[in-house]
């Protein structure tokens, strides 16, 4: 049989990256003259990439925005946020200990996120929880990214588990309807960088600390399945 795979999101869900972010961000749009942005702006910016990121921030302030200017601001953040990373992004609190109680019960652990490679292998590698994680993919892994199934679904590929025995943690709607799209339970946290009420996402259970997932919920939603509404989208 095989093991329970547990997927997470990395930005809001397992490392709070919002710092550096948004430190990162407002050194790259100060270049074009734009106001610095806000950890509230922030929920509505991320979960896309750097470059929606940046063009997200610059429809904020009502600028715009030609392709040659994102290029140049792209390699402008990417400079920046690859210098001083970590920085303070930090694990949430409980993560560490979570990690250990899913892997003692058997359970193997992935890494399913939109953020580049060359920004999030480094980010895990450094904080230090490389070797925890089966797989880890990103926004560049793949053709595809979250919301598409295929995201979710080529991580349990190369994590060496089953979409029948998987369940998706995540702070956003990229991460919930991934999961739906791919017809695996998900868990929504609720501390994240949503920038709606994640329980109005749909997803199969929420926690508001690492404390709250375990073995136990993660047996019970892979055993309850998704709901044939969702199963059949």
């Amino acid at each position: 049989m095989t093991a329970p795979l547990v997927i997470f999101d990395l930005d809001g869900t397992l490392i709070d990256t919002a710092p550096d972010l948004i430190d990162s961000l407002n050194h790259t749009i100060a270049a074009a003259g734009l106001a610095p942005v806000t950890f509230d702006d922030l929920t509505h910016l991320v979960g896309q990439g750097v470059r929606v990121m940046i063009r997200r921030a610059f429809d904020l302030r009502k600028t715009p925005l030609d392709e040659p200017t994102a290029n140049r601001l792209f390699d402008r953040f990417m400079e920046h946020y690859e210098a001083h990373m970590p920085g303070k992004s930090r694990p949430y609190a409980g993560v560490a200990e979570c990690l250990d109680r899913l892997s003692a019960a058997g359970m193997r652990l992935a890494i399913c996120t939109n953020k580049l490679e060359q920004l999030a292998l480094p980010l895990i590698e450094r904080l230090g929880l490389s070797d925890r994680f089966a797989a880890m993919t990103c926004g560049d892994t793949f053709s595809v990214r979250k919301p598409d199934a295929r995201h979710i679904l080529g991580t349990i590929e190369r994590a060496g588990g089953d979409p029948a025995a998987s369940v998706m943690v995540g702070d956003s709607v990229n991460d919930i309807l991934a999961a739906h799209n791919a017809g695996v339970p998900s868990i929504a946290v609720s501390f994240g960088y949503s920038d709606v009420a994640v329980e109005t996402l749909d997803p199969g259970h929420v926690i508001s600390g690492y404390d709250e997932l375990t073995a136990e919920l993660v047996e019970k939603l892979i055993s309850r399945g998704m709901p044939l509404a969702a199963a059949a989208k």
